[in-house]
C-alpha cells in the first residue's frame, strides 16, 4: 500500500470588496457596475442595442417631458442599490418622478434616489440568469416597474413587485403605475 500524498491546501483569493464611493471614483466611466462590492464588468453594447435603447429614450423621453412628469436617463446613470456590501446598477434607461427626483438639473455623481421604471436592453452577450438577477435587485431597492427589451424576441416584459407580463411585437405596452396614459406597440421598440 502507498502512502497517499497530501496536496498543500488551496488558497482561494478574496477579492477586495470596493464601496459605492470608490466604484465612482475609479469605474463610473467604464463599463461596468459593482455587485455586493465586487467590481463586474461587462462588455461594450452592440448597434443593435444602442438602436433599442435610443428608441425606448426617445419614446418614453418624449413622453415624460412633454407632459413634465419628471425625468429620463440613459447610458448607465449608476444607482445605489444596497449598502454593505454595496450594489451599483447602471440601468439603461430610467425614469425619475418630479416627486422623487425634484425639478432642475439633476445631481451629479451616484443616485442614491431609487427611480419608479428601469428599462434594460437584453445584449447577446446577457444571460437570462443576469438579467433577472439585476431586476431583482431593481424590485428590492423600490423599482416600481422594470421593462426588459428583447430584441432577440421581439418581447417586452414587465416585472413588478406582483409578477411578470410579456407582450410580444402585437402587443401595447402600457405602463399605468408609473407612466399614466403611456402606450406604444411593441413592435415600435424594434423598427
Amino acid at each position: 500500500m502507498t502512502g497517499a500524498t497530501l496536496s498543500p491546501p488551496s488558497t482561494q483569493v478574496i477579492p477586495q470588496l470596493v464601496t459605492a464611493e470608490e466604484f465612482v471614483e475609479k469605474y463610473s466611466h467604464d463599463y461596468a457596475e459593482l455587485i455586493d462590492g465586487v467590481l463586474k464588468e461587462h462588455g461594450m453594447p452592440s448597434l443593435r442595442h444602442g438602436q433599442v435603447c435610443l428608441k425606448a429614450g426617445r419614446m418614453i423621453g418624449n413622453f415624460v417631458e412633454e407632459r413634465q412628469l419628471g425625468h429620463t436617463m440613459s447610458n448607465d446613470s449608476h444607482i445605489l442599490i444596497r449598502k454593505s456590501p454595496d450594489t451599483v446598477r447602471g440601468p439603461d434607461l430610467s425614469f425619475y418622478s418630479f416627486q422623487r427626483l425634484p425639478p432642475g438639473p439633476a445631481p451629479e455623481g451616484l443616485s442614491e434616489v431609487v427611480p419608479e421604471l428601469v428599462v434594460e436592453v437584453r445584449s447577446p452577450s446577457n444571460t437570462w440568469m443576469a438579467i433577472f438577477s439585476k431586476v431583482g435587485d431593481y424590485l428590492q431597492a423600490g423599482v416600481t416597474a422594470i421593462l426588459v427589451l428583447d430584441p432577440d424576441g421581439l418581447t417586452a416584459s414587465v416585472y413588478r413587485g406582483t409578477g411578470q407580463v410579456i407582450l410580444h411585437a402585437g402587443d401595447t405596452l402600457t405602463l399605468p403605475d408609473v407612466l399614466p396614459n403611456f402606450a406604444v406597440p411593441v413592435a415600435k421598440f424594434f423598427e
